[in-house]
């Protein structure tokens, strides 16, 4: 496949508390395929510290896209597109990560990916949610309490952490003064901790960050409530640069939906039906 019809980035995974040393690469250095993952449930890009959960091992997807091609692949980590593709460039094919986060990064980078699959969770589910959060003891019941309250919204790339709450508050009328844009779901705690129970003040995480920021000790557990969440927005999907040759895309389309008809590879994604074609 030629370089020109390839998309460049490499790893560097970043945790929600600070910078880990750099995920060490899987497979040959000049593989066919490269498989770049940034779904922050993903092992490398996640922590140990709740079981079953955010533990995902995109390894055995690279052994089953391999033995599917006859190509090597290689699966290479981060949680910043953008730092990816800033960082030394490794021609790569296959992007899987958040839906949002992908989309606006590539277009500014003039990166063009066409989605293909989306990867269902423990329950099915293809989609995520943002949630309102407060300290436990602050009198805010709902969304509709925050009347009033400064709100910290996530990057403008995290669809559920930005695009999906303020749309959620202009829909029901809610009048709020927009604090700081917190790059991770633990700065967005550290503002919550910061406060007074008092503090009209309140903040956006992603649905799936309560039980890791818990389970890895940067809230104790019941520090934080949900007082409401926004509307479902797609998780983590699968592109492919757009200049694949189409039959080579229908290949590799073709065979993530194949992938979750095993159980051993559904456990190791810790999803229920695996990849599905793409609904946005």
């Amino acid at each position: 496949m030629e370089s020109s019809r390839r998309i460049f980035i490499a790893a560097l995974p970043v945790l929600a508390s600070g910078v880990r040393t750099r995920a060490e690469d899987y497979g040959p250095k000049n593989a066919d395929l490269q498989l770049i993952v940034l779904d922050p449930l993903a092992a490398p890009l996640a922590c140990a510290c709740v079981d079953g959960f955010a533990q995902r091992k995109y390894e055995c997807l690279a052994d089953f896209l391999m033995a599917r091609f006859k190509k090597s692949i290689r699966v290479v980590w981060n949680d910043s597109l953008r730092a990816a593709i800033e960082s030394e460039p490794l021609v790569a094919s296959i992007v899987i990560g958040k839906d949002s986060v992908i989309r606006e990064t590539a277009r500014d980078a003039k990166r063009l990916l066409s989605p293909i699959a989306q990867l269902t969770d423990s329950k099915g589910s293809t989609q995520q949610t943002g949630l309102f959060v407060v300290r436990t003891k602050n009198k805010a019941a709902s969304i509709l309490d925050l009347d009033g309250y400064t709100i910290h919204f996530g990057p403008s790339k995290c669809d559920e952490k930005s695009l999906a709450p303020r749309a959620k508050l202009s829909e029901v009328e809610i009048d709020f003064t927009a604090g700081e844009d917190c790059d991770t779901c633990g700065l967005a705690a550290k503002k919550l901790q910061a406060a007074t129970d008092e503090d009209k003040i309140a903040a956006v995480i992603s649905s799936y960050a309560i039980a890791l920021l818990e389970g890895c000790g940067n809230v104790k557990k019941g520090e934080l409530r949900v007082v409401g969440s926004t509307d479902e927005v797609p998780f983590i999907s699968a592109f492919v640069d757009s200049n694949i040759p189409k039959d080579i895309k229908a290949q590799i389309q073709s065979s993530l939906l194949e992938f979750g008809k095993s159980d051993d590879n559904r456990r190791a994604l810790e999803t229920k039906l695996g990849f599905i074609a793409y609904a946005g």
